[in-house]
């Protein structure tokens, strides 16, 4: 059977890695070596034109890598896919391998913190100019797209931290009027709930640290998309350096096999979850692409095969309150991540913005009264008892 007509599910088990034989290992083993000799001089000339295709050193590429890598371009639908040692360096190496002094690139206003950060700092001092759009305003951004003619429109799709959710059809008809590239980083959809490619979108990029990799226990960032542009992001991978080590993509083959069941339980809880703090007093709004009172929900149900594992909901009272409510909850960790196992609860406001004050933090959308919960595979049931005793501490 053809690796088209495989279900997800049946891809993220058996993609990108060899049928074993007798007495073979079912699982990819980790090649733990940085380089790679040839038997002979007409050896390492046949590859260096193209004849025979091997490995050479560490930093162009290692098997477990290139396993995880089919594995996930399967999972997306991709012609390729490149791995990175976080999600920020598949970021920032995909935008240096991209952009060219002079050019302008436009972001949704609602992203991720360290993306904002690097756009703002080191490529404005590159001389690329940095624009930004809300995620809904598709007016403003085909003006955005007319007056300054980027290079390249960058959005997460549900975006961090409030789960906003683009119209990626709408989107890529307004890219493509304008010849823009557009970049989804669906790390919070995850290719079960959502296949950016499919909408034609031209590079999908995710942190494989969270939900890809599944257990709080590694470090990776992967780009997906056609041959010719995954070509040249590892081009400029080579140059550096920010490749990932065998042992993660080891790990993330072992995390990538159960993704379909982990995703399918968290959608589950996360909408559960949802909907109860959404009926509860002390909550003030809820920010969930599965509830109807999300400003996206029917972009979303349209789009998306599930609603993923991240509930973002404001509270009834100030920055101090609501650090009592995040300490007294005893099930999910205080910690800045998501996708794991385990459950993962935080205050924006001070997890990632601490160095700013509340008028600065409002600035950029973050309200002191905002919490991030990041929902693992505890039993639901169980959560939502944690969070009502929480809660009530509250004042």
């Amino acid at each position: 059977m053809s690796e088209q007509k495989k279900k997800l599910a049946t891809l993220a088990v058996h993609a990108g890695e060899e049928a074993p034989n007798s007495g073979a290992a079912v699982t990819t083993p980790i090649y733990a070596t940085s380089t790679y000799i040839f038997a002979n001089t007409k050896e390492l000339c046949d590859h260096h034109e193209g004849v025979a295709h091997r490995m050479e050193y560490g930093r162009y590429g290692n098997p477990t890598q290139i396993a995880a890598e089919k594995k996930i371009a399967a999972l997306e639908g991709a012609e390729d896919a490149l791995l990175f040692s976080s999600g920020m360096a598949a970021v920032t190496t995909t935008l240096l391998a991209m952009l060219s002094q002079g050019n302008d690139i436009v972001l949704t206003s609602d992203c991720y913190r360290k993306t904002r950060q690097f756009s703002n700092t080191m490529l404005r001092k590159f001389g690329v100019n940095v624009h930004f759009v809300a995620p809904d305003d598709y007016e403003g951004m085909e003006k955005l797209f007319e007056e300054k003619k980027p290079r390249l429109l960058i959005s997460e799709s549900p975006t961090n931290p409030y789960l906003n959710v683009l119209d990626l059809e709408r989107v890529v008809a307004i890219a493509k009027k304008h010849r823009i590239k557009v970049l989804i980083d669906s790390t919070f959809a995850t290719p079960v709930n959502q296949r950016p490619l499919e909408f034609g979108v031209d590079l999908v990029m995710h942190s494989a640290t969270k939900y890809l990799g599944g257990h709080n226990d590694l470090l990776a960032g992967v780009i997906c998309g056609s041959e010719a542009l995954v070509g040249a992001i590892r081009d400029c991978q080579s140059m550096l350096g920010g490749i990932l080590d065998a042992h993660a993509a080891y790990l993330l083959i072992r995390g990538l096999k159960t993704l379909s069941l982990r995703v399918q339980q968290q959608n589950a809880s996360g909408q559960r979850i949802a909907e109860w703090l959404e009926s509860h007093p002390k909550v003030t709004r809820v920010h969930y692409p599965g509830l109807k009172s999300h400003p996206h929900h029917e972009v979303a149900a349209a789009q998306m095969k599930g609603f993923g594992g991240v509930v973002s909901f404001e509270l009834d009272g100030k920055l101090e309150q609501i650090s009592k409510f995040i300490d007294a909850c005893e099930i999910p960790g205080i910690g800045p991540s998501l996708g794991g196992a385990e459950s993962l609860i935080e205050q924006p406001s001070l997890m990632s913005f601490y160095e700013l004050s509340s008028e600065e933090r409002l600035a950029v959308g973050i309200k002191d009264t905002l919490v991030r919960f990041s929902i693992g595979l505890e039993d639901p049931e169980d959560l939502i008892a944690d969070l009502e005793q929480a809660l009530t501490k509250l004042g």
